[in-house]
């Protein structure tokens, strides 16, 4: 995940350099502390208690791993810590005291497997990804609405990180002969097999779909190899919309003409952070439990995603999908 950390870092950044030239929250201003949660669900919880216990923290914005995301909680719990969690997700019920932005699974996967279905005549699905919470889980749900679509589930791999050699697997793919490969490959997983896949003359055959490859990753992955790539998304930086121009202006207003790359990934953390400065403010406090009464209730200052000026805290996002064309993705079909 650390393909992604310079733009979270940078968007994080600004969201609380916005929020302090407005006056702060509750009439003060913040100060951001940027914490590496590690390589391991037991080093992000490591970094939770570290934050919470000496930092002394009032609330958390983090993206890591959902299997990570279990241990964080439970560390904040204790000390009652609100933590705002901001990338996509497998969905369900979430921890105590969390509060979620990101999209769920089936936010992201219905749209793109009704459209792959419907405009490329899709009925043959392979699915891979990694192997822990979010992509089992999401490839459980993958599962039953293909099956519902009347379409076929021709085979599936759990794939270990660190794997470099992906020739058995795409033997496997290539056997089972399906229409698309679904993918739930995590940064730099998804950048090996996708290069691997167009290597082996895959991708002039068969249509790839996830819902976790953004702006970062296509690069890495290279224009060579992203033919016929599709994403789902809540955002795009090529989004042409109100929120996503304005929000563009100020970033490369306040990081100049290079910054890191913005992508879905780091934008839901700048909406992590004024998400809880909406929620604080209309709570007037910084329990866990008076934050999460106002979810869906209170207003956001500002949001990259969405076409509504009103912008309310927690609140769902249009769902977009996009294909690879170079090194940036174009917006095929919002919903």
């Amino acid at each position: 995940m650390g393909i992604w950390a310079p733009s979270c870092e940078a968007s994080a950044i600004l969201a609380v350099a916005e929020l302090n030239y407005n006056g702060g929250v509750l009439g003060r201003q913040l100060d951001l502390v940027v914490v590496n949660a590690g390589m391991t669900d037991a080093s992000a919880a490591a970094a939770a208690a570290t934050v919470a216990g000496i930092d002394r923290v009032d609330v958390v914005v983090a993206m890591v791993t959902s299997s990570a995301r279990k241990l964080v909680a439970r560390e904040l719990h204790r000390r009652c810590v609100p933590f705002i969690y901001t990338p996509q997700f497998e969905g369900g019920a979430l921890d105590p005291g969390v509060v979620a932005v990101g999209e769920t699974a089936e936010d992201l996967l219905r749209p793109g497997l009704s459209w792959l279905a419907d405009e490329k005549n899709a009925s043959r699905f392979f699915l891979v990804g990694n192997d822990y919470v979010w992509p089992l889980q999401s490839m459980t749900r993958a599962r039953h609405m293909i099956c519902d679509m009347g379409c076929l589930v021709v085979g599936n791999a759990i794939v270990p990180f660190g794997v470099e050699d992906h020739e058995q697997l795409l033997r496997r793919i290539s056997q089972a002969r399906p229409h698309v490969v679904v993918s739930w490959l995590l940064g730099q997983e998804a950048v090996v097999f996708n290069r691997a896949f167009a290597a082996a003359g895959l991708s002039s055959r068969i249509l790839r779909f996830s819902t976790a490859i953004d702006e970062t990753i296509l690069y890495a992955i290279g224009e060579a190899c992203s033919a016929d790539l599709y994403v789902a998304s809540g955002y795009f930086s090529s989004l042409r919309s109100h929120n996503n121009a304005a929000f563009l202006e100020r970033y490369h207003t306040y990081f100049g003409d290079t910054p890191p790359p913005i992508n879905a990934f780091g934008e839901s953390l700048y909406e992590g952070v004024h998400c809880v400065a909406g929620l604080v403010e209309a709570a007037g406090s910084l329990h866990p439990w008076d934050l999460r009464r106002k979810v869906g209730r209170a207003a956001q200052e500002r949001t990259a995603r969405g076409f509504k000026n009103q912008i309310v805290a927690g609140a769902a996002h249009p769902i977009h999908l996009a294909i690879a064309e170079g090194h940036d993705f174009r917006v095929i079909a919002p919903r």
